[in-house]
């Protein structure tokens, strides 16, 4: 009997999370960057997601996107069986599921002739070569030229001295008996007695043990579909480029967008280095070495069409941009890597103060006077540092915003009318950025309870309560279990005081409120005018 897994995990279904490098257009905003023309602006795009897991991703961008039609496969059963159920009852006509392998997609009736983008994540790493084979088929015959490619993949040299505790994992739970979960926890804790031992591979590399003792925090259906496959490959970067070289596909940049920039990631001796290789393939190793990198999130194109230096200003200019935290002045510390990134508050201030009021264009923003006196080199680093640090996040253009609201509408009222039983879901699809906002399942109830007419803090509060008390479910403060009505009330009117203050004015600017007012976010609209 020919095993449909193909050595992947099967016994454990995937997790719900969001993946925001999916994002078309972040995607978009990555290759703007980088210098790069696509075509993502577009109308008719199609968009292709190999390996999609739950489908909560694909579902979430096919929401914010209407405009956009989806397809998405993955060879599980259960995986397609739920997305499917989410898409009907958020009513996503652009969403189009598929329970096939890799090496039998490409024949699958009803698929577009070519894709503006297809996403790998959290795939490339973990099939066989194989099935590499069949993906990169795939792309090649199915990537429009100019198209572009997002994947994922566990790099070298970041894993390098994990690799033998990832076979030593995967060996003792493949040769165990019993359920998937207990053969998982018994090689976990064969490797931790082996490390208690004195064995030397762990004494000589401290990553590793602190490594195992991360992962058991993770939850299990992570540490299965991440450790626990047939098929594991840490690449380097030279041979990741090589084997999507062979679908004809460039190296563009990161969706990370902070690691696209040498001045934030390296000091200037480490600069230097760099710039002594030529070849750009081999220096982007270099900086995985410099980094000791252990993951990747990478955009590859199939056909690099640089901008002209007008071209790139004019693409900066048309970017728009929202704002994806509340800033309510003052100064701020941005992180990467462990690093502080240095930003002037006198700089980003008034940029952050604009987008308070709405979501705007680069030309928007510089006619306002929001960049004061900076240079156009400096202007454009500060708004990728502010992107890739989470503070603000790329939009899409008011045209088309009031169909993006109404399906947002519809996918979001779903999922909050899910969190009434589970808090699997905690992302919410926006109209106006085209990707997720995570909100945990109190926040989401308390959108919920609004929608019903509700108005007050106090009343969302009784609302959630009555949903929980049921169920037998209590919450937590301070690490202890609220057993009394009254704390739980307590602890709850508290908690929708804080997101009526300070999430709920964000919600409402990004488009993730319920009600249906016959319009559109109002902040946007002001934004478009």
């Amino acid at each position: 009997m020919t095993d449909w897994t193909s050595g992947y995990v099967a016994g454990i279904d995937y997790t719900f999370d969001f993946h925001r490098q999916l994002t078309p257009a972040l995607l978009g905003f990555a290759a703007t960057a980088q210098g790069l023309r696509h075509g993502l602006d577009g109308d008719g795009l199609t968009y292709c997601e190999l390996g999609c897991g739950q489908g909560f991703s694909a579902n979430l961008l096919a929401a914010a996107n209407p405009h956009i039609q989806f397809h998405a496969m993955d060879f599980s059963p259960s995986h397609i069986a739920g997305a499917r159920e989410l898409a009907q009852e958020a009513a996503l006509e652009n969403m189009h599921f598929h329970e096939r392998s890799f090496e039998d997609f490409g024949e699958t009736s009803g698929l577009p002739a070519a894709f503006d983008i297809i996403a790998l994540h959290g795939v490339y790493s973990w099939v066989s070569e194989e099935n590499r084979q069949h993906i990169l088929r795939f792309i090649a015959d199915r990537l429009k030229p100019g198209g572009l490619v997002y994947v994922s993949s566990n790099a070298q040299p970041g894993w390098a001295a994990a690799v033998p505790l990832r076979r030593i994992l995967a060996a003792r739970a493949e040769q165990g008996r019993g359920p998937l979960e207990e053969r998982i926890s018994e090689a976990m804790d064969f490797a931790r007695r082996l490390a208690a031992a004195g064995g030397g591979y762990f004494g000589k590399n401290p990553s590793v043990t602190a490594r195992l003792d991360h992962m058991a925090s993770m939850p299990e259906n992570y540490v299965a579909h991440e450790y626990f496959n047939k098929d594991w490959t840490p690449f380097l970067f030279e041979d990741l480029a090589a084997e999507l070289g062979a679908a004809k596909l460039s190296f563009a940049g990161s969706v990370s967008l902070l690691d696209n920039l040498d001045c934030v990631r390296f000091t200037p001796q480490q600069r230097a280095l760099l710039e002594s290789e030529s070849d750009p393939v081999r220096r982007e190793g270099l900086r995985d070495v410099l980094l000791n990198e252990h993951f990747r999130t990478d955009i590859f194109v199939k056909g690099r069409l640089p901008h002209t230096p007008r071209g790139g200003i004019g693409a900066w200019f048309g970017a728009a941009l929202a704002l994806a935290r509340p800033y309510g002045g003052g100064a701020l510390r941005f992180h990467h890597r462990g690093r502080d990134v240095p930003l002037a508050q006198e700089d980003y201030a008034p940029v952050l103060q604009a987008l308070a009021k709405g979501p705007a264009t680069v030309r928007s923003l510089l006619d306002q006077g929001a960049f004061g006196a900076l240079e156009w080199s400096a202007i454009t680093r500060m708004l990728t540092v502010l992107a890739g640090t989470g503070q603000i996040v790329p939009a899409l253009p008011p045209e088309g915003l009031e169909g993006r609201a109404a399906a947002c509408r519809a996918f979001n009222l779903a999922v909050c009318k899910r969190a009434e039983e589970s808090d699997s879901l905690r992302y919410l699809a926006s109209p106006v950025t085209g990707g997720g906002v995570e909100l945990d399942r109190f926040e989401q109830l308390f959108l919920l309870a609004r929608s019903e007419g509700l108005q007050t803090p106090a009343e969302w509060a009784e609302l959630v309560w009555r949903i929980l008390a049921p169920q037998g479910q209590r919450l937590q403060h301070d690490g202890r279990v609220l057993e009394t009505a009254e704390e739980n009330l307590a602890l709850l009117r508290a908690r929708a005081g804080n997101f009526a203050a300070r999430r709920l004015p964000l919600c409402e600017s990004l488009g993730l409120t319920l009600e249906d007012r016959g319009q559109a976010p109002a902040q946007a609209r002001e934004a478009a005018a």
